[in-house]
């Protein structure tokens, strides 16, 4: 059995005599009803609960997993349509892949700090930095792809500025922390112009991969009116009517992964994700005082029976002086 004290001990001793004192002290101008000696021993029972319950008792329950605790992890990830092109395995969207990448990742780095960055025409921050894990299912769940509709072209490059200024503000407030960079895409540029490379400092980068989504052959995309409607219809070529087909460009996202200072994947249904792991530093960030932070609500904690008692008593007594006072003016009530 552990102690973890919500206050010096010192200071709890001093509230503990203090409450002692204040139970059994009985001048002659004190009158409570219904109070007894079996009330101060009560009482008494409760003040010894309540600094139990405040010394935290605990044993050790199931340590936390936190492998990865003084990692951020940042998932850039293309929600342009070819995202749902189908061909990631047998005519599947490509987005269930990449889906299921980042599952996979937070898993095998548990207890970092995950952030999701979609990127189309614009760049957002979908999910901040957070070490819940149900949030960023959440977040993994609702992924979708911009409307064809509105879409006028993006390049693979969108999330640059947006990236380098979340890892410039990570590495300004905490420095200690490993900020480690997975990109999810196709490497398919539709914008007009050739892609603007990635211009992020290597030394902000400390880790991570681009994970490529797609075939040669390409696949066909559903027409996405909104970003939670998708129609039965498939995106048609302008220019030939028939179905458009996304193609990936491997070159293009070895491109992007050497202007990140990572290597580049090619993803597919079954692959391991070791490879997109294997390359982090786990012995310079895999441990800080949020570690133990974390064992500690692992702790199995022992004061909520202690104060389970506190309330039972605290419960009778009100029980008792209520039925004292009732008991009081019915006595005055019935004197002539």
């Amino acid at each position: 059995m552990s102690l973890l004290p919500v206050a010096p001990w010192p200071v709890l001793l001093v509230l503990a005599v203090a409450a002692l004192a204040a139970v059994w002290w009985n001048p002659p101008s004190r009158s409570v009803p219904g109070e007894s000696r079996a009330t101060h021993w009560r009482l008494t029972a409760a003040v010894l609960l309540l600094g139990g319950a405040a010394l935290r008792p605990g044993v050790p329950g199931d340590l936390a997993d936190t492998t990865a605790a003084n990692l951020n992890v940042y998932f850039v990830v293309d929600t342009t349509s070819s995202i749902i092109a189908e061909d990631y395995g047998t005519d599947r969207p490509r987005i269930e892949g990449v889906a299921a990448d980042i599952s996979a990742i937070a898993a095998a780095l548990p207890g970092a700090r995950y952030s999701i960055v979609t990127f189309d025409q614009d760049t957002r921050v979908r999910l901040p930095l957070t070490t819940d894990t149900t949030a960023l299912d959440a977040a993994v769940e609702t992924l979708q792809p911009e409307s064809y509709e509105v879409s006028h072209g993006s390049s693979v490059t969108e999330a640059n500025d947006r990236l380098r200024t979340l890892l410039q503000q990570a590495d300004a407030r905490t420095p200690e922390r490993g900020r480690v960079v997975y990109y999810f895409g196709d490497g398919e540029q539709t914008a007009a112009e050739p892609p603007a490379p990635f211009a992020i400092d290597r030394g902000l980068i400390n880790g991570g991969a681009v994970l490529g989504y797609g075939t040669s052959a390409g696949g066909r995309m559903k027409a996405t009116r909104s970003r939670f409607d998708t129609s039965g219809s498939y995106i048609k070529d302008p220019t030939t009517g028939e179905d458009a087909r996304s193609v990936i460009s491997e070159d293009t996202l070895r491109s992007i992964a050497g202007q990140l200072g990572v290597p580049y994947l090619h993803r597919q249904p079954g692959d391991d994700i070791g490879a997109a792991v294997d390359g982090i530093d786990l012995q310079q960030f895999g441990t800080s005082e949020q570690i133990e932070r974390q064992k500690v609500l692992a702790r199995r904690e022992l004061y909520w029976p202690l104060l389970l008692g506190v309330a039972g008593i605290a419960a009778w007594e009100l029980g008792a002086a209520a039925t004292a006072l009732l008991q009081t003016r019915r006595r005055t009530e019935t004197r002539p």
